[in-house]
Parts: structure tokens; C-alpha cells; sequence
């Protein structure tokens, strides 16, 4: 475990009676770091993140957080780790900085720093202005915020954030990311979303959960550059039949998109774009615009976990 990484994950199971609902998942995390952690429902996503805060042991693996043995030292590797669960289990009939103050006290932070540890999560969490309000009155995303507050009060190392921006408008999502952003500086943070486009637009390094298994685990930047050009939109004028265009070398998929338009999919680490240009100048086809397709991560996503990839959109296009 090297200085830098503060959450280190190995091998970890988890069994409940027969059924094995993790299966040999590794993971880790380094400071200054948001990953991504996705997988659709009943993948083990939930199971993981339990396993990771120590509120769930896991029946094999080893887990540590910040070099300390989550199993074997619970409460000092436990103080290292903040967490915000989806339903943020807040006090509404209390005020902001009353509830603060309660968690201080189950977080251990020191009395001599007490008020100078919550005027900086207030700070941190734009919560400077609500401090004396009930919780119960506030909005849905001063709520997320006070949720956060309590994760980070204690300074940890590791934030992890389960569904942070859940229930809020436009605007509040947009605050509650750049918070993420900033928790980057000083901690690790993981991330469990089902909005993908948070996590292309927040996130470091993405892992995919899928069946209880690691599926990926890449950094975003390079399934941007890998994986952003899929193909390309086409505009024919007399354009041929599907098998035509399915034949072109480097083209793994054809979907008709319009009379005369046409999506095309490339095979991995081929770019049909020249040998379409050739065929089209041969064949008369009359090309007229050809535009790069860019792949979201959603697509990413769908294609490993529910096998909407190259298979399926070449039924459709032949269809």
C-alpha cells in the first residue's frame, strides 16, 4: 500500500446463504482521487460500499483504509473514513449546528477544535447562513449539504457519497458537484451514482460492478480517448444495401438512421473512414457528410451490463 493510496480493497466476498453477492473485488483509492463506483440494481454495488464503511464484514478479503485493517482495528481505521449514505439519517428537529455539534461528538473531534472544525464544513458546504435553522425546514439540497457536512466534519481521509445529488434540481446538483470537486484537494472520495453524466463530469477513475464482479476499471480520461470515437454518421445519396456497407473493412455494425443517413459502427482500434470514402467514390454512392459519432459513458455502461453493444445494433440496422 503506497503513501498515497488510502483505500486498498482485496479479493473481497460476501455471501448471503448460498448466494455469493460479491464476488472477488478489488479496489483502491488515492488521495485526490473521486472514482466512480456504478452498477445496476442487485449488482453488489450496495454490498461493496457496506463492506468499505465497516458496517458489513466481509466473509474473505482484506480492506484497508489508510493503512490501517478495517477487520482488525475497526474504530481507528473507521475514524479515517467519512460517509453519506442515500437516505442521510438527519435529525429534523434539530438545528443545523446542533446536529453538527452531535456528530462531532460521535466523530471524536476534539472540544479545543470543536468550533473551528464546524466554521470550516460550513464553510466548506456553504452552510455559514442556516446554522440556527431546524433541519426539518431547510430545502432538499440544504439537506445533501448538511448530510456531506456531517461526513467531512471530522476531516477523514476517505469521503465515500452514496447517490449525493438524489432529489435535487438542476442548480443544486450543479453546487453539490463543485463541492465534490473541491473535497478532491484533501481527501479520497468515492462516488456511487446512477447519473452518468456525474461521473464523466466529476470523476477520475470509473469501476463497474456488474453480477458481483469488477467489469472495469479505468480512468475516465482514457475511455474518453479510447472509446469516444464509435463510429460514424453518414449521409448517402444513392446509398447501397445494409451488407454493402457491413462489408467495408473495419465496420462491426450498420444502423439506418434516416433515407439517406446511416450509423456506423467501428471495430475496435479500426477507423473505417477511408475505406468508406474509396467505396463511396467507386460506387457512386454520392457521400455528402461524414460526421464522428462520439460514445457516452452511458453506452459504455449499457454495452457491459446489459449486452446492448455491437450484436444488438446490428439486428436493428438490418432490420
Amino acid at each position: 500500500m503506497t503513501a498515497h493510496t488510502l483505500i486498498e480493497a482485496r479479493d473481497l466476498y460476501r455471501y448471503y446463504g448460498g448466494l455469493c453477492a460479491v464476488r472477488a473485488v478489488s479496489l483502491t483509492l488515492r488521495r485526490g482521487e473521486v472514482l466512480g463506483f456504478l452498477g445496476p440494481n442487485g449488482a453488489g454495488k450496495t454490498t461493496t460500499m457496506q463492506m468499505l464503511c465497516g458496517t458489513l464484514a466481509p466473509n474473505a478479503g482484506d480492506i484497508r483504509v489508510n493503512g490501517l485493517d478495517l477487520v482488525a482495528e475497526p474504530k481507528k481505521a473507521k475514524a479515517h473514513l467519512g460517509y453519506l449514505p442515500e437516505h442521510p439519517p438527519l435529525y429534523h428537529e434539530l438545528t443545523v449546528d446542533e446536529f453538527l455539534r452531535y456528530c462531532a461528538r460521535i466523530h471524536r473531534v476534539p472540544r479545543a477544535g470543536l468550533g473551528q472544525a464546524l466554521l470550516r464544513t460550513k464553510r466548506r458546504t456553504g452552510l455559514e447562513g442556516v446554522g440556527s435553522r431546524l433541519i426539518g425546514n431547510l430545502s432538499k439540497g440544504y439537506q445533501q449539504r448538511v448530510g456531506i457536512a456531517q461526513a467531512i466534519l471530522h476531516n477523514p481521509a476517505v469521503v465515500v457519497l452514496d447517490e449525493p445529488t438524489i432529489g435535487l434540481d438542476p442548480i443544486q446538483i450543479r453546487e453539490i458537484r463543485d463541492l465534490i470537486g473541491e473535497l478532491r484537494a484533501e481527501h479520497g472520495v468515492i462516488l456511487s451514482t446512477h447519473i452518468l453524466p456525474e461521473v464523466q463530469a466529476v470523476c477520475d477513475r470509473v469501476l463497474i460492478i456488474h453480477e458481483g464482479r469488477v467489469v472495469l476499471d479505468d480512468t475516465v480520461e482514457h475511455l474518453i480517448r479510447e472509446h469516444h470515437l464509435a463510429g460514424l454518421r453518414i449521409a448517402l445519396r444513392r446509398p447501397p444495401g445494409i451488407a454493402y456497407l457491413h462489408a467495408i473493412p473495419g465496420v462491426a455494425e450498420v444502423r439506418r438512421i434516416g433515407d439517406e443517413r446511416f450509423l456506423i459502427r467501428s471495430l475496435p482500434d479500426r477507423d473505417p473512414a477511408e475505406a468508406l470514402v474509396e467505396q463511396a467514390a467507386e460506387g457512386r454512392w454520392g457521400l455528402y457528410e461524414m460526421v464522428p459519432e462520439a460514445r457516452s459513458l452511458e453506452e459504455t455502461f449499457m454495452q457491459i451490463t446489459c449486452g446492448e453493444g455491437p450484436g444488438a445494433l446490428a439486428r436493428e440496422g438490418a432490420s
